[in-house]
């Protein structure tokens, strides 16, 4: 993490998981032992039946809520879809965009996640894009690439005042539930390669202020030392962010001074 430039982001992805009811008592387990967040942002990416609730259960708290997807169309006939700014009325500040879930079970293009960002961004929503490779991609040695082609899709044509709303969360398809997890080096390879990507398309002062977070089986017992490196800047949670102590756990890593 680094400090100086940028925020630190805490944020679990609850998946197809927990109903209106769990949320609400997630939400009271989650209060009861929340440290300050005196370093970084805190969210919960929760189903979208359970915005609301989560919207109302976390009001008193410092957690913002996110979503886990959304069209880019802002309205018409598209049975089962939500927009941006329906979301955005419900409170949402951050929305998940190109999980590799999308991307493999509902047929997501790099093309589909850019229009997602453009219309994220258009609403005044926090994108959380992410990217990653499959472990045969990865064996096949052509990580880096791969990476930098999703990252330089997804922000086609997005400004630079623009990207500095925009978090990317580097996710491992070979390490996302499956307990799984990248080195330390692993990660910060990778996304010191992301920032590296950014900067060659924006320059070195906004690469340098954007968020990259790292996902694929944080737990508490390595986010501390995943967190401890320069270029990443906080974790997209998934089987973690499911439990409190868990999640909190994982929180004081990133709020350490």
């Amino acid at each position: 993490m680094n400090r100086r430039y940028r925020k630190t982001v805490i944020a679990g992805n609850w998946k197809m998981n927990k109903n209106a009811t769990d949320t609400k008592k997630f939400a009271e387990e989650l209060k009861a032992i929340m440290p300050k967040t005196k370093w970084c942002e805190v969210v919960v990416c929760v189903p979208a039946v359970n915005i609301s609730t989560a919207a109302r259960a976390f009001k008193d708290a410092r957690v913002a809520i996110g979503a886990q997807n959304m069209y880019y169309e802002p309205a018409g006939a598209f049975t089962g879809e939500v927009s941006a700014d329906m979301l955005k009325n419900l409170g949402v500040k951050y929305v998940i965009l190109g999980h590799s879930e999308r991307r493999q079970y509902f047929g997501e293009t790099d093309v589909i996640v850019n229009k997602k960002v453009h219309a994220a961004l258009e609403a005044g929503l926090h994108p959380i894009i992410c990217v990653g490779e499959s472990l045969e991609q990865r064996e096949m040695g052509i990580t880096m690439e791969l990476i930098a082609l999703q990252v330089k899709s997804a922000l086609y044509n997005v400004s630079a005042d623009k990207l500095r709303k925009c978090i990317i969360a580097y996710e491992p398809i070979w390490a996302i539930g499956t307990g799984k997890t990248a080195t330390s080096e692993q990660a910060a390879e990778v996304c010191t390669a992301i920032r590296t990507t950014i900067r060659q398309l924006y320059g070195a002062r906004v690469a340098r202020s954007v968020t990259i977070q790292y996902g694929g089986s944080m737990k508490p017992s390595n986010a501390a030392e995943l967190l401890a490196q320069s270029d990443i800047d906080g974790g997209l949670i998934g089987g973690a962010a499911l439990k409190a102590d868990d999640f909190v756990a994982i929180i004081n890593a990133a709020n350490q001074d």
